[in-house]
C-alpha cells in the first residue's frame, strides 16, 4: 500500500475534503471549511518525493520536476477517488487532494434549485456554471449531467483536468476525456467534439479566447454546451465572456451571446451555522428576450433588475439566496455578511463583538 494512502485514509474518516501536505509543514486537513493539522510530523523531502511519486506515472512526474504543477486523478479503491495537485513551493515539494465523492448526488440532495433541470432539458445552447475555486462547480455539473444520463438519449462529451466523477452510461453515452492525456486542451477537444457526434458538451474550464470562441461556435450551431467560470454572479460572467475578446469584436460576441446564452448557475458554498459542513447558494439567470437585449446592449448593470423581477422565471439573486439561507437559520450572520455581494443589507445582523471585524474585513465574497 502506497504510503500517502494513510493521510487518504484519515482524510475520509474526518469527514474532510482536503488534504494538505508541504514540505517544511505538518500534514493538514480541511473538514467543514477549516483547516487543521493531523499530526506533529514535518515532512521532509525525502518523505514528500516518496509519498508523491509512488502514486505518479513517470512521465508525469517527469512533467512535475520540470514544470512545477501537475494535476490528475488518483483512485485509492473503487470507492474513493483524490484530485491531485502537485506543486512546488518556497520551502519545496507540496501537493494537495480533494475527494471526489463516487456516489453522484441528485441535484436535489444537493439543494440546488429546481429550474436548473430546465437548463438540462434544453437541446442546444450555452448553460454556464461558475463560483471561485471550491465552490462545487463540478459537484452540481456532475449532478446535470447526471440528470440528462438518466432520463435522456444524448452523447455527452466532457472534456476535463482532471477527470473528477467518473460517469457510467444510463439511457446516455457518455465519452470522458482527459486533458493532456486524450486530449491536449480544453479548446481541441471542443474542436474535436463538433465531428463526433455529440448532442452535449462539457468543457471543463473555459478560461482562453480559443475555448470561449469555441463554446460560442458550438452552442450557435446546435449543441447544448456547459461550461465553468471562476466568477460569482451572472453579471461578471456576461462580462467576463466579452471581455476576453479584443474590442473591436466584443459587438459580434455580444450578439452570438445574446443568441446562445440559455441561463447562468453562479455558486458559492457557505459554512453551516451547526459546523456539519457546507451548504450551496445560488444565483441563477435564465435567459428571457430581456436578457438577450441587455446583453446586445452591453448594459449588463440591468441584469440585477431583470434577475430580482424574474422570480417567476425561476431567477434568483445571490444576496436573495444568502438572506433565505440566514433566515432559515443555516448560516451565522457573519458568514452571511463576508458572502455577501451587499455587505449593508447583513451588517446590522452582525453581533456586536463581529462588527467591528466584518467592517475591517471588507467581507471579501469570492473567500
Amino acid at each position: 500500500m502506497p504510503i500517502i494512502e494513510q493521510y487518504f485514509h484519515q482524510l475520509i474518516d474526518m469527514g474532510g475534503s482536503d488534504l494538505h501536505l508541504s514540505q517544511g509543514q505538518p500534514p493538514k486537513v480541511r473538514a467543514h471549511g477549516s483547516i487543521k493539522p493531523i499530526s506533529e510530523e514535518i515532512l521532509d523531502e525525502a518523505v514528500m518525493t516518496t509519498m508523491l511519486r509512488e502514486i505518479c506515472e513517470a512521465k508525469a512526474w517527469e512533467k512535475y520536476l520540470e514544470k512545477g504543477d501537475l494535476d490528475f486523478a488518483y483512485e485509492m479503491d473503487e470507492n474513493s477517488r483524490f484530485r491531485c495537485n502537485y506543486l512546488k513551493q518556497q520551502h519545496g515539494l507540496a501537493a494537495v487532494f480533494r475527494i471526489i465523492p463516487t456516489k453522484i448526488a441528485s441535484l436535489e440532495q444537493l439543494g440546488i434549485p429546481s429550474v436548473v433541470k430546465e437548463f438540462c432539458n434544453i437541446r442546444s445552447g450555452l448553460v454556464l456554471v461558475t463560483g471561485p475555486t471550491g465552490s462545487g462547480k463540478s459537484t452540481t455539473l456532475a449532478a446535470m449531467i447526471d440528470y440528462i444520463n438518466t432520463n435522456f438519449t444524448r452523447h455527452i462529451i466532457t472534456v476535463e483536468e482532471p477527470i473528477e466523477f467518473v460517469h457510467r452510461n444510463k439511457k446516455s453515452i457518455i465519452t470522458q476525456r482527459e486533458v493532456p492525456i486524450q486530449t491536449s486542451s480544453f479548446a481541441d477537444g471542443l474542436r474535436a467534439a463538433l465531428r463526433e457526434d455529440a448532442d452535449i458538451v462539457l468543457v471543463g474550464e473555459m478560461r482562453d479566447l480559443d475555448t470561449i470562441s469555441l463554446a460560442l461556435t458550438a452552442a450557435e450551431t446546435g449543441l447544448l454546451v456547459f461550461g465553468t467560470l471562476h466568477t460569482n454572479n451572472a453579471r461578471k460572467t456576461v462580462d467576463r465572456i466579452i471581455d476576453v475578446f479584443p474590442s473591436d469584436q466584443q459587438s459580434q460576441v455580444r450578439t452570438m451571446l445574446a443568441a446562445s446564452l440559455k441561463g447562468v448557475v453562479a455558486q458559492l458554498l457557505m459554512k453551516k451555522s451547526d459546523g456539519k459542513g457546507r451548504a450551496a447558494v445560488n444565483e441563477i439567470l435564465v435567459s428571457t428576450p430581456a436578457v438577450g437585449a441587455i446583453i446586445r446592449e452591453g448594459a449588463t448593470q440591468k441584469l440585477y433588475d431583470v434577475i430580482i423581477g424574474g422570480k417567476a422565471q425561476g431567477m434568483q439573486f445571490m444576496d436573495e439566496a444568502i438572506w433565505q439561507k440566514l433566515r432559515d437559520g443555516y448560516v451565522t450572520p457573519m458568514e452571511a455578511y463576508m458572502k455577501a455581494i451587499d455587505k449593508n443589507r447583513f451588517k446590522a445582523f452582525l453581533p456586536p463583538e463581529d462588527a467591528g471585524v466584518g467592517l475591517a474585513s471588507g467581507g471579501d465574497a469570492t473567500k
